[in-house]
């Protein structure tokens, strides 16, 4: 479902307690700026409370007056305006106070969620997650409007209230403790009276003396006459729901497991043996090498563990990494919460770490607990006592978990581990040891700890260890080839600063790959990480990959020696880095240096490629071959290498004469000069190309597509009768195998980038009719898999469909599986009696004017393919699955099926490669559409033909009638079209005498 229009937020305020973490909390909302979850233009302030005992109405009004003062400064005004709020948007949020259970606060408390649909792989917290819900859902928990915003902001100029804001602070002003909801929005009520306002107290406030009070009811007075006129309405969700993170560690691990899941849920994890994890249990953020135990109900959060480590039931584990796992060895937790922390100690960095029970109780009165049993009982088994934990002076209701001073920070002698505090679960018969040693060290209540914690190194190194698992998971990713899209977690890598490791394991793997398909798809993922550090400058990254500078590496991979390879385009790498336009031209190479892969790969096709001796024809006898071309109704972009062999194609394709012809052909005869001559273009024309080779010099450029007779070059090399790195000169080549030379001319009556398969087709009909007058007879099937190769030789690439539309005859599927050596399969398509005159009658085509550029859309589909983008990946997998159900329309002979196929066919080409519709074109299809089934761009798109299924039979004169009525066209023109049930055919004719070069 399309997701709402959201809030584009002017200002996004997170108000924190502690001055020290206000630029940490400010760098964490600018990443989130960089991911795109917050708007560019949006202005971020993270702000200190004034006091730590401000309130959440203090807090709100210090926040409101920043965000003024700020919009007020850049509307250009030297104080502080309230106008500025009239076209403003402003969203705060408060930090709120100590959380048990996250050094970090309520707000980045990781959830147990990921989002694939995110264009940035991150962790989720609760900032994220409000975030989004306040932009997307609803306004807010409290919406204030303008005019309340205003009067809410007079009051920070007006004593005791200015006291809540830092101005107040900062001019002496004695703070004041404010609720949002008890003192701010209470005051707005209807049901509430003046004098019962004034004498209540908040909550947040607690039992104070009675100066307090008369302070707080001054305050509140002041607030009355501010806010009193102001209406107050409460929207109530029917369906909604409202979880308080309390500092009950029970209902913290119930809000982070699914009890009743069938298994555990791991999120952006790395687990060697998942089969360990319990179900209902969850793993955010961790590497778990090894034998890692977890049981039911806990939750591993921000942990590198290498086993065995047994942690059962009911637990919360999480800041540990590989240097305490050996601590946790000889343990079975179970209803514990065991966290490490980052701590600095008078500017100090170090570790310290906390071990409670799950039933603990956090709150200053009630009977107390630690690890689940009494006070008494915990001083009973361990030798602690009370005075090791409070002061002699500690009034009895003050003695509790969060004052007492449980938790060592510092040892005279040795490092602090875990250790010291598991041996309180299970005191041995060590003589004391234990307890003397967590006796001598400085040991911090869980309330002195908290001014101590260090919050940046806290995210720094989650923000560590979530790319360490990442690696792992890129490593698993491509080794196991699973369709899972990296470019997230690429785009992550990049906007936090951090690319140098994914290029390192991405190199890793490519060099390391026994599969030439995951190491091209490694080297993609490279290119990809390039093109992501441009950001988008420097150019596009479709483009030439032929620099000399990466030849040496480029020579590395086609001699086969992919480690090598690997490690000096790594080493080239380093010096493309300085700038946007050398990153993206470093991309094109890395793309070259796949392609020179998905070559070798396709090459494995030369496994199919036979030929059989036959009788030499006599020199100066013509042998000449002609195909239709072909129209694909389904399927295309599957038979594209790699997609051929990594997801296996299915393409159902028609060979088709245009207009009554055959249009695709060549001819080959032997000559009795040591010569090649060559020639491009219609039989008796002017406009055609002629080349004459008479050295292997001649032949260098066969590997360069624009290169005049690039494609026949290629095709006498594949054919075996010339060997392009023989030291023998070609003319004793060419002597000594067939005492003469050979003279191979091709023609196309189709327009350039006709998307009927005119280069692929015409490749074969060269080798057919060369092999032929070389002495050889090829078999059709075999000259499919032979025009993979030459085209891999020529380096344009390209699929099998083209060939097998032409070179095999009437209606077919053509299919490979995901596999090398790439083998293609042809099932011939058996249709009614009578249909296929039916489907002539109602086939056209219509050549829209437009050239297409397919090289460009296949560098864009490879690209899409090789990053496994879900949408492409989903939609490679129904090309596939609808060419059979294509078959099927052809079995039962019904045109609106076929009608059906062709427009959801187009969808599917529309979706591989965005741009293949001209907006000539799309005018074109719309105009037509009243009168046809089903219409499509053939081949790639972009350009070239449309081909049509009409509603009624011969229709080309009506059809030009109706187009010749639109504007703006362009130079089109309708074609006749129909089924041909030949194929290929190939015949030799009588002797011409031939006894120079006809050729200038």
């Amino acid at each position: 479902m399309e997701q709402p229009k959201g809030v584009d937020w002017t200002v996004v305020i997170l108000t924190c307690q502690y001055k020290d973490s206000v630029q940490v909390f400010q760098r964490e909302l600018e990443v989130r700026q960089k991911r795109e979850q917050i708007p560019a233009g949006t202005l971020l302030l993270a702000v200190e409370d004034p006091e730590k005992r401000v309130g959440s109405g203090g807090a709100t009004l210090n926040a409101l007056l920043v965000a003024a003062e700020h919009l007020s400064a850049r509307a250009g005004f030297t104080v502080v305006t309230s106008d500025v709020l009239h076209s403003a948007w402003i969203l705060i949020l408060h930090m709120g106070r100590d959380f048990p259970f996250d050094d970090c606060g309520r707000a980045f408390t990781c959830l147990p969620v990921e989002n694939p649909q995110a264009p940035v792989e991150a962790l989720v917290c609760n900032l994220d997650s409000l975030l989004d819900i306040m932009t997307y859902r609803v306004s807010g928990v409290v919406f204030f409007s303008v005019e309340t915003a205003e009067c809410l902001l007079a009051t920070h100029v007006s004593p005791p209230l200015d006291a809540c804001t830092y101005l107040g602070l900062d001019s002496g002003a004695r703070p004041v403790q404010l609720s949002l909801f008890f003192d701010i929005l209470l005051c707005m009520a209807e049901n509430v009276t003046r004098e019962d306002f004034l004498v209540g107290r908040p909550p947040e406030l607690g039992q104070g003396d009675a100066d307090v009070a008369g302070y707080l009811q001054s305050a509140r007075a002041q607030l009355w006459r501010e806010l009193r006129d102001q209406p107050l309405t409460m929207a109530y969700v029917s369906s909604g729901s409202y979880s308080y993170m309390t500092s009950s560690a029970s209902d913290f691990l119930h809000s982070l497991t699914l009890p009743r899941a069938l298994g555990a849920q791991i999120v952006h994890s790395q687990v060697e043996e998942q089969q360990l994890l319990a179900a209902g249990s969850s793993v955010v953020s961790c590497l778990l090498e090894g034998h890692v135990q977890l049981g039911p109900g806990s939750v591993l959060q921000h942990c590198h563990l290498r086993g065995p480590v047994h942690i059962g039931a009911g637990c919360l584990v999480s800041g540990l990494d590989e240097a305490q796992s050996e601590a946790l060895h000889a343990w079975e937790l179970h209803d514990l919460v065991l966290q490490g922390h980052h701590i600095r100690l008078h500017g100090s960095p170090g570790r310290a770490f906390t071990l409670v029970g799950r039933l603990d109780s956090w709150e200053r009165h009630g009977a107390g607990t630690y690890l689940n049993m009494p006070w008494r009982e915990f001083f009973k088994r361990t030798g602690v006592r009370a005075l090791d934990l409070w002061d002699p002076d500690t009034p009895p209701a003050e003695c509790c978990l969060p004052s007492a001073r449980l938790f060592p920070v510092l040892h005279p002698s040795r490092a602090l581990g875990p250790q010291e505090l598991l041996w309180m679960l299970d005191p041995q018969e060590d003589g004391g040891e234990a307890l003397r040693a967590w006796r001598a060290s400085w040991r911090l209540s869980w309330e002195q700890l908290q001014p101590c914690l260090d919050r940046a190194a806290t995210l720094a190194s989650r923000r560590d260890l979530f790319f360490r698992q990442a690696l792992h998971k890129a490593r698993h990713v491509l080794e196991a080839r699973h369709d899972l899209s990296l470019r997230p977690l690429i785009r992550a890598a990049v906007r936090e600063g951090c690319p140098g490791p994914l290029l390192a394991t991405l190199d890793q793997v490519a060099a390391g790959a026994g599969d030439p398909g995951v190491a091209a798809r490694a080297l993609a993922c490279v290119a990809d990480v390039l093109g992501c550090m441009a950001e988008g400058r420097g150019g596009l990254r479709s483009g030439p990959a032929a620099n000399p500078e990466w030849m040496r590496p480029f020579s590395y991979l086609e001699c086969g020696d992919l480690a090598a390879g690997v490690e000096a385009l790594a080493q080239e790498r380093d010096k493309w880095l300085s700038r946007p336009a050398l990153l993206v031209r470093a991309a094109r190479h890395y793309e070259g240096a796949g392609q020179i892969l998905i070559r070798q790969a396709v090459m494995s096709a030369q496994h199919f490629v036979s030929t059989e001796p036959v009788e030499l024809p006599g020199p100066g006898q013509w042998v000449v071959a002609e195909c239709p071309a072909r129209v694909d109704f389904s399927g295309g972009w599957s038979d594209t290498p790699p997609l051929a062999y990594e997801l296996g194609g299915a393409v159902l394709g028609l060979a088709v004469r245009v207009d009554g012809r055959r249009p695709i052909g060549a001819r080959a005869r032997r000559i009795l000069e040591p010569e090649l001559w060559l020639a491009v273009g219609p039989q008796q024309d002017e406009m055609t190309v002629k080349i004459v080779c008479r050295s292997l010099a001649d032949l260098r450029d066969y590997c360069q597509p624009h290169a005049p007779g690039a494609l026949l070059k290629a095709a006498f090399i594949c054919a075996g009768i010339v060997d392009v790195h023989s030291e023998l000169q070609l003319r004793k080549q060419l002597l000594r195998t067939f005492g003469g030379g050979f003279e191979l001319h091709t023609w196309s009556e189709l327009p350039h980038g006709s998307g009927l398969g005119t280069s692929s087709i015409l490749a074969g009909t060269a080798l057919a009719a060369l092999q032929r007058a070389a002495g050889r007879v090829v078999g059709t099937e075999a000259l499919i898999h032979a025009v993979l190769h030459l085209e891999q030789v020529l380096t344009t690439g390209g699929g099998w469909q083209d060939q097998v539309g032409g070179l095999m005859p009437g209606i077919k599927v053509g299919r490979s599986r995901a596999q090398l050596p790439l083998k293609v399969e042809v099932e011939e398509v058996t249709v009614p009696e009578g249909f296929v005159q039916k489907l002539n009658d109602h086939l056209l085509l219509v050549y829209t004017g437009k050239t297409r550029l397919a090289r460009n859309l296949l560098q864009d589909v490879l690209r899409s393919w090789y990053a496994r983008l879900p949408a492409v990946v989903e939609n490679a997998h129904s090309l596939v699955q609808q060419t059979e159900e294509c078959a099927e329309a052809f079995r039962q002979g019904s045109l609106p099926l076929l009608g059906q196929c062709l427009t959801a066919y187009w969808e599917q080409k529309k979706l591989m490669a965005p741009g293949c519709e001209p907006l000539a074109v799309r005018r074109m299809m719309d105009v037509l559409a009243p009168h046809v089934h089903g219409q499509s761009l053939a081949g790639a798109g972009g350009g070239g033909f449309l081909y049509l299924l009409t509603k009624e039979p011969q229709q080309k004169e009506a059809l030009e009638a109706v187009l010749a009525k639109t504007e703006g066209l362009g130079n089109y023109s309708i074609h006749l079209v129909e089924v041909d049930t030949q194929g290929l055919s190939l015949k030799l004719l009588g002797t011409e005498a031939s006894t120079c070069c006809p050729f200038p």
